[in-house]
């Protein structure tokens, strides 16, 4: 079905649950509101199908045979997160979990309850996925797979169903640090303590509005997300490398020049963005971005994109407006 892992665990509320609502309470959540708003569901599944009793993870390798961000930084090339490269992993993944659960229903007949996730839903993934068998939380926060490393979809069915559970996964980042000693903004507080409001995935993508002044340089060339922690994870040296058509890199985001990006009309992104898990962020949040971006380029070359980004109607918008004029008077 299309699937590269697959483990169950139980409908119970796990340990790592606990301290979801400390973590919140500690602004580690930022703007994502919808964290508070599910958090009951988020801590026992049980509160969203009162019979549960087990939860199928499954996991879709992503990764490409293409260079990580680290390896290609400088040059005026810029990075998306990689598994914004091809299609909406949304999209691809629920159809083939659809599959599955049309399977469960009919094996199991008469009386089967049961809903699905893939990243849209009140259900810890991660935490169901280590239950599961599925590989271990490393300290980026990132599910890790000894044999396919950190670039993992991931997808589950909670379910009525009585299930023999597997295994729990098993902690094998022993003392590495690496992750958490090239992350450019220090979000990873701590061992497996992610401050999600300096994480530059957060930032690219989950802040509305213009980003604090004092983390902006530290974007980068980071446009779009951020791979920095699982591109210097060990585990990911020897990653699984998936040939599926639908996570190979669309032309346009295949180690992009900036200024290529900042070029771009309105009518370009629409085009490559359908389809494509970056229509969270919207254009708007992407141009500020690539404004932010622009900052650390040569005088030179940083007036032709923001020029560039200029043009276009969304410049007019406060966000991308104030982040040009910010990028423009940056020393």
């Amino acid at each position: 079905m299309g699937f590269d892992l697959c483990g169950i665990a139980r409908a119970d509320q796990h340990p790592r649950l606990a301290r979801l609502a400390e973590w919140i309470a500690q602004g580690r959540a930022g703007e994502m509101q919808y964290l508070t708003g599910s958090l009951d569901e988020r801590r026992d599944v049980r509160h969203t199908l009162k019979t549960a009793r087990s939860v199928i993870s499954v996991a879709v390798l992503y990764n490409t045979d293409q260079l990580y961000s680290i390896e290609e930084s400088g040059s005026g090339r810029v990075s998306v997160a990689r598994y914004a490269w091809g299609d909406d992993y949304h999209a691809v993944v629920r159809a083939r979990i659809r599959h599955l659960l049309q399977w469960l229903a009919d094996q199991a007949g008469p009386g089967f309850e049961a809903f699905t996730c893939v990243d849209d839903g009140p259900v810890q993934e991660r935490v169901y996925a280590e239950a599961a068998g599925l590989g271990w939380i490393g300290k980026n926060t990132c599910l890790i797979n000894p044999l396919l490393g950190s670039w993992l979809f991931l997808g589950e069915i909670v379910t009525n169903l009585d299930l023999n559970p597997d295994t729990p996964g098993v902690d094998q980042c022993g003392t590495c640090t690496k992750c958490l000693d090239a992350c450019p903004t220090g979000a990873i507080v701590a061992p497996y303590d992610l401050d999600a409001t300096r994480c530059l995935s957060y930032l690219t993508i989950e802040v509305r509005g213009a980003v604090d002044e004092a983390l902006r340089p530290a974007l980068n060339d980071q446009v779009y997300g951020c791979d920095i922690c699982q591109d210097v994870c060990p585990w990911n040296r020897r990653a699984g490398v998936s040939a599926d058509p639908a996570w190979q890199p669309r032309d346009v985001f295949k180690s992009p020049r900036l200024i290529d990006l900042c070029r771009m009309s309105d009518d370009a992104w629409v085009t490559a963005l359908k389809g494509s898990a970056m229509k969270r962020a919207g254009l708007h949040r992407i141009r500020r971005s690539l404004a932010y971006a622009a900052a650390g380029l040569e005088v030179s070359d940083r007036a032709q994109a923001l020029a560039a980004l200029g043009e276009h109607p969304s410049a007019s918008a406060t966000v991308v407006a104030e982040a040009i004029e910010w990028a423009d008077i940056r020393p």
